[in-house]
């Protein structure tokens, strides 16, 4: 089998594929202990080169040590990268299509579905596979933040709750809701969320319960925690270097394919249970854990349904795209399909998990003309 790498790590523009090895290089700005790197990266290069005898393998750069984050889809298409993890929202002007979904699943309440619909759809939707090729990337599968909550010091369990309040949002639809609550949105990077809080800067963020106790630390200093769900944000977890793809023999492709189903399913599986870890760890900790009022929950459903039927035309005037109502339509049908699809399986065994993304989406590729 022909394996294509690069000789060097310092590349221009025009990259030549004429050195040959085994291993590859794959680029992912987080930590290795971060789950959108431990569970879809480290246990990939492992697992994969077990798989193969040493004969196909991935050297995982960490932390951006190879490529920084927001020109990782630029190091993917050059060949510095075979593999990477791409957030859209990093490169609003290549990806509009794509962040016009990022955009829609501020509705969503159901992160997996979430995550297997965008896999499902960037894999085989045209508009999004062509943004990602033109781009001089492969996408092969997504992920989903667990879903947004309140995160607060006082507590907030009603609309009005939310009034004079000064809340961190990560912009767009967020920054909307908290706005139509009469809060006060602030933009400030998550590393301040920390000391924003605990010198009362900011009263709120809008955040998924993972940084309670991953990383942030928020159940340090937030008193509560109101399990509204705000939404999700989607990314690429596997985007490939497309003539590394198309240098791979079917064997591998297929191999590759089987270990990047495992690599989807546990990421979710992983955020799920550490959405649970991070709310028991809050109770035990004296924090309150809220459930929102059944008015505002019925407030956010009326907001959520007002933003989906005005979308299409703030897409097409902010991100410059083609009416999108329906490639919109065709997401919230397959987000549904694929929480149906998921309510006959154990949500906690990846392994039940990845073999319905290989029979749903990786076994109905076309590999010799995946691309062209």
């Amino acid at each position: 089998m022909k394996k294509t790498a690069i000789s060097t790590l310092v590349l221009t523009s025009a990259v030549s594929l004429s050195a040959w090895a085994d291993t590859y290089l794959a680029t992912n700005w987080m930590s290795p202990v971060h789950i959108l790197n431990e569970q879809p990266y480290q246990k990939l290069a492992s697992e994969l080169a077990e798989a193969s005898n040493g004969d196909f393998r991935f050297e995982v750069y960490s932390s951006g040590a190879l490529v920084p984050a927001k020109t990782t889809l630029q190091g993917i298409r050059d060949g510095v990268a075979q593999l990477g993890v791409v957030y859209p929202g990093y490169t609003p002007s290549e990806l509009p299509v794509n962040n016009v979904l990022n955009d829609l699943v501020f509705t969503s309440s159901d992160a997996l579905a979430a995550a297997l619909a965008y896999t499902e759809m960037g894999i085989n939707h045209a508009a999004l596979k062509d943004e990602w090729l033109n781009n001089g990337g492969l996408f092969l599968g997504g992920y989903s933040t667990p879903v947004y909550n309140f995160i607060c010091m006082d507590p907030v369990v009603n609309p009005d709750d939310v009034q004079g309040r000064k809340i961190r949002t990560a912009g767009g639809a967020q920054t909307e809701w908290i706005r139509s609550l009469g809060g006060v949105p602030v933009s400030v990077p998550i590393g301040d969320v920390y000391s924003g809080l605990s010198r009362g800067s900011i009263d709120c963020t809008l955040s998924d319960p993972t940084n309670l106790d991953k990383g942030n630390k928020f159940w340090e200093v937030a008193e509560s925690v109101t399990t509204l769900p705000m939404g999700v944000v989607m990314g690429a977890t596997y985007v490939l270097n497309p003539r590394f793809w198309q240098s791979l023999d079917t064997d591998y492709k297929e191999l590759l394919l089987d270990h990047l189903a495992m690599g989807l399913a546990r990421t979710q599986v992983t955020y799920a249970a550490d959405v649970e870890a991070a709310l028991a760890g809050s109770r035990e900790r004296g924090l309150e854990v809220l459930q929102p009022s059944d008015a505002f929950q019925a407030t956010l459903a009326a907001f959520q349904e007002d933003f989906i039927s005005t979308l299409p035309e703030q897409a097409m005037e902010d991100r410059g795209v083609d009416d999108p109502s329906a490639m919109i339509e065709e997401f919230l049908d397959k987000q549904t399909q694929w929480s149906q699809r998921l309510s006959e399986v154990d949500r906690t065994d990846p392994a039940a998990i990845a073999q319905l993304i290989s029979e749903e989406i990786y076994d109905k590729i076309e590999l010799d003309s995946f691309v062209n």
